[in-house]
């Protein structure tokens, strides 16, 4: 958690990172933050928000598996929430990560694969089926300007939106399948858009 609070400094006093929609995060329950991804910052920019406005409640998030290969690197990226999973289907991973959803606060990029020019991927099926399952708290997130920030840097600016939580309660009717994972999914996938700059909704890859 020191950690966090360090990345915290430099993201919020020594540059500008502010913060729309906290008060749509519940205190208690699982939460699903589900967030665009157009820059590494975000994995300890967005656990350090959290943590500040819910002390000592954790940002759970799986990350690839090679961050964790440098011990030091492993005990700060774990010190932050942050998990190791590895490429491929991991089901002790998705276990664990179905389990946190349960109770937890959780940080997941539905599309996967970090777009650095601010374009928004399609949504992983995945991702919906774990909202099917364990039926937490969505909150849709975006994020803006960390895609052009340079470390260090000063002065620079970025923002975290945190949008109201979606309901589900009709999807949530339908059989378990992959059509109606793929239907969650896209649901998240259309309020991140939703709440993006209008120049990056036209970004949107295919």
């Amino acid at each position: 958690m020191l950690a966090a609070y360090g990345i915290g400094i430099y993201a919020s006093f020594f540059n500008h990172f502010s913060t729309r929609g906290m008060e749509h995060i519940p205190q208690k329950g699982g939460v699903l933050i589900a967030s665009n991804h157009i820059s590494g910052n975000e994995t300890v920019f967005l656990p350090w928000v959290v943590l500040r406005a819910f002390p000592l409640q954790m940002l759970w998030a799986p990350a690839k598996e090679e961050l964790f290969r440098n011990p030091l690197l492993g005990a700060i990226f774990r010190s932050w929430g942050a998990f190791p999973i590895r490429r491929g289907r991991d089901l002790k991973a998705g276990k664990q990560l179905g389990q946190l959803l349960e109770t937890q606060k959780v940080m997941l990029f539905p599309d996967g694969t970090r777009h650095k020019d601010g374009r928004l991927g399609k949504g992983n099926r995945g991702v919906g089926k774990l909202i099917y399952d364990h039926r937490p708290v969505v909150i849709p997130t975006t994020l803006t300007g960390l895609n052009y920030w340079k470390f260090p840097g000063f002065g620079q600016r970025g923002e975290a939106c945190f949008g109201t939580p979606l309901n589900f309660d009709d999807l949530f009717a339908l059989e378990n399948c992959k059509e109606t994972h793929i239907a969650i999914v896209e649901r998240v996938m259309a309020a991140i858009a939703a709440q993006l700059p209008a120049e990056q909704t036209e970004k949107i890859a295919s």
